[in-house]
């Protein structure tokens, strides 16, 4: 295992729980998506040096599902931006 690759996957895993705890409040919240996004992105990184495709490819899902939850969160918040006479 690289030197490096654990404290990538204990920073990844610490900003999943992050978001998991976030997402008590906020469900589904552009801040929890980018969180977990990022953190699955890490674990992928992670996962990769370890040389373990099972969990790359799951990570990486859950990294682009997270980032597909980010952009229509934000897209909701727009649309609703503009519902209220924003320019």
């Amino acid at each position: 295992m690289a030197a490096w690759s654990l404290p990538v996957g204990v920073a990844g895993m610490a900003l999943i729980v992050t978001a998991w705890l976030l997402s008590l409040k906020d469900v589904p919240s552009p801040r929890m998506s980018a969180l977990y996004g990022a953190g699955s992105a890490l674990l992928t990184i992670h996962s990769v040096a370890l040389g373990d495709p099972v969990f790359s490819a799951l990570n990486a899902a859950a990294t682009a599902l997270a980032l597909a939850n980010l952009v229509r969160a934000l897209r909701r918040g727009f649309k609703r931006g503009c519902a209220r006479g924003a320019p």
